[in-house]
């Protein structure tokens, strides 16, 4: 079995931040990979201001080169909206992976607010990694209201793969203040350097248009 960690956002766009703590999860999970799940569209977000989806996996995929991380638009392909359906597919599509859900702090602090949030700790374990600004926020959250019963020591994360589901394990790495909002704020117009990039996507080899 292949241990891949999935990690999805908007990647508006991708920087060395989404590197650094795919790296830093990778081998504290002892992953084989990091797939980062680019996605068409996130509910949650508003579409003013999002990067077409071509540009932001050119954009991704360079961030990620020479590292055991594949960008991918695979969510265009599934048709799948919501992160639940889109594990559910990745499940199906690929029996012989073991996947974890990466997310950071941010995440887990509106985790309540995502379809089927329940259901999401039910299909696969997940790991938390610490953003800065976000602990409190997280910890608190309705969410973890009914986490906090199934999460596990730490020093056990790379033995994800024998945990029964639901389960979740909070990782403490170094604060990283990088964040896509501030690099769209020093460079609106970032996404236009790859718009003449024809980009294939690494798990379905299709062109990204």
């Amino acid at each position: 079995m292949t241990r891949i960690g999935l990690l999805g956002g908007s990647f508006n766009p991708a920087h060395d931040g989404h590197r650094a703590i795919s790296l830093f999860a990778q081998e504290a999970l002892a992953l084989d990979e990091v797939w980062w799940l680019v996605s068409p569209g996130n509910p949650l977000k508003p579409a003013k201001g999002m990067a077409p989806l071509s540009t932001r996996l050119a954009r991704a995929r360079q961030v990620a080169r020479r590292a055991p991380i594949r960008a991918t638009a695979i969510e265009r392909h599934l048709r799948t909206r919501y992160t639940i359906d889109t594990l559910r597919a990745l499940v199906r599509r690929y029996p012989r992976n073991d996947f974890i859900w990466l997310m950071g702090a941010d995440n887990l602090a509106q985790f309540g607010q995502w379809k089927d949030w329940r259901g999401i700790a039910r299909l696969m374990p997940i790991a938390v990694i610490a953003r800065p600004g976000y602990d409190d926020a997280a910890r608190g959250s309705a969410a973890m209201s009914w986490l906090r019963r199934f999460v596990r020591p730490a020093r056990q994360s790379a033995d994800w793969t024998n945990w029964r589901v639901p389960a979740l394990v909070l990782l403490r790495f170094r604060p990283d203040p990088r964040s896509a909002t501030l690099l769209r704020q020093a460079d609106p117009l970032w996404h236009r350097e790859y718009e003449a990039t024809r980009v294939r996507d690494p798990l379905t080899r299709r062109y990204i248009v």
